[in-house]
């Protein structure tokens, strides 16, 4: 029996670090690992705890096969080592800070994965990405522009939302939504329950 494959997505600045900051203990206890990301970013860089390498570091590191997923997106790249290939055969569950551009690609690889979407007010969201103070007021915009480009659309099929009753419909394929607008605390509950929920289902 192997592990599962869980991929958190979210536009920057939507809680992500903070939630799996928050919820790492309580995940470890179900026999979950959250990977470590490679990023080309500094990595004293605040945020979440990446591995930080240069654009050519990470060209290598993929044309070598260093990882089993791969992305870019506002400007960086992205990947997931190919450990967690070992983890899930290990039958333990993986948890990845995914990207929603990426989806696709990421379920052809790993069909059964389950696909969890953060979301938060636009406002809400404006203001975070400026009190971490990594980019300019232009490069915010931008990220709030591929944000709602990316948002579930009202024409497609439905996604259950985590804690909220009825959700939106996805643009592209199933998912679940996990609202972190409120309280921190609050999110990891309905992670964890949500976890539990299509465990049980599976």
């Amino acid at each position: 029996m192997s592990g599962r494959l869980i991929y958190l997505m979210g536009p920057s600045g939507s809680g992500k670090d903070s939630l799996l900051n928050a919820a790492r203990a309580r995940l470890a206890e179900r026999n979950c690992v959250i990977a470590r990301r490679v990023i080309t970013r500094s990595a004293e860089a605040v945020g979440e705890d990446a591995i930080g390498v240069s654009p050519a570091e990470f060209d290598q590191q993929e044309a070598a096969g260093a990882f089993a997923l791969s992305w870019r997106a506002n400007g960086l790249a992205y990947g997931i080592p190919r450990q967690i290939d070992d983890w899930l055969a290990a039958a333990q569950d993986v948890l990845v800070n995914g990207s929603r551009g990426y989806l696709p690609r990421a379920r052809e690889r790993y069909p059964e994965l389950l696909a969890i979407l953060l979301q938060v007010d636009e406002a809400a969201l404006r203001q975070r990405l400026q009190a971490r103070g990594r980019e300019s007021a232009e490069q915010i915009e931008a990220r709030l522009a591929r944000s709602r480009e990316l948002q579930p659309h009202a024409a497609c099929s439905p996604l259950p939302l985590a804690g909220e009753g009825p959700g939106e419909r996805a643009e592209v394929e199933p998912q679940y939504l996990l609202n972190n607008s409120g309280p921190l605390e609050q999110t990891v509950t309905q992670l964890l329950q949500l976890l539990s929920d299509t465990r049980t289902c599976a």
